[in-house]
């Protein structure tokens, strides 16, 4: 693993790609956006991956996010082999271990931002005393301890994505999983929401973020590139 300026010293890795292909066919046509990448990431890592849009960037976040598989090589998470896990080894692993960040937000508006952030808790079958006092803890973490019973449409876009990020780590996941967690914000609530998973990437939390911002890019640990199916470091 490349030493980068600021990044965590000698972290175990976490992600362990080698080889990884992903192939679609359908209308006649092969697409491969993603041949033989080779990278590992380190627990408690800040990562970005940058490239053009089409390329394969939100296929290799599926795959982090074992939503999907590869076609061809290896992919660990803190060595379990997702390409070849069991549908239920994954669904627990989406469940308990990575949590998710979307551009739009995905809160459900008619839902407070405690009912929405409580929604994470559903698969892991936490009883209902211990699901309040972990949702209270996660939107106090993220500067919303007195926003709960608001619903969406009442938040500012910087507000929601902060009920969304509550949302993604009120089951304590060991990674978070962002694809343009800041592309609907102007640049000061980008500079918030930003400040913001560096803390929790701080507190051991391995963040991996997909953006055109290269101001978002610059904060990052590393920053990887995919272009032509191929990942290199910036």
């Amino acid at each position: 693993m490349s030493t980068i300026e600021n990044a965590p010293v000698e972290t175990p890795a976490l992600y362990r790609l080698t080889g990884v292909t992903r192939t679609y066919k359908g209308n006649g046509k092969t697409v491969t956006p993603l041949i033989g990448v080779n990278v590992e990431i380190g627990s408690g890592e800040f990562v970005t991956i940058q490239g053009p849009t089409g390329g394969g960037k939100s296929t290799l976040l599926q795959l982090l996010g074992a939503l999907d598989r590869p076609t061809g090589g290896s992919l660990e998470l803190s060595g379990t082999e997702l390409s070849s896990a069991s549908n239920r080894e994954l669904g627990r692993i989406r469940a308990e271990e990575i949590g998710f960040v979307f551009q739009g937000f995905n809160l459900i508006p008619t839902l407070t931002a405690r009912e929405n952030v409580a929604m994470a808790l559903v698969p892991t079958k936490t009883a209902p005393a211990e699901r309040r006092r972990l949702v209270d803890e996660a939107l106090a973490q993220v500067g919303l301890a007195d926003r709960g019973d608001h619903l969406p449409g009442e938040l500012s876009g910087g507000q929601q994505q902060r009920v969304a990020i509550a949302r993604a780590i009120v089951k304590t996941p060991r990674v978070l999983l962002a694809d343009e967690p800041t592309g609907n914000l102007d640049e000061e609530m980008r500079d918030e929401i930003l400040d913001l998973l560096e803390s929790l990437c701080a507190g051991g939390l391995t963040l991996i973020v997909v953006t055109h911002d290269s101001a978002v890019a610059r904060r990052a640990h590393r920053r990887l590139r995919l272009k032509n199916g191929h990942v290199t470091e910036v």
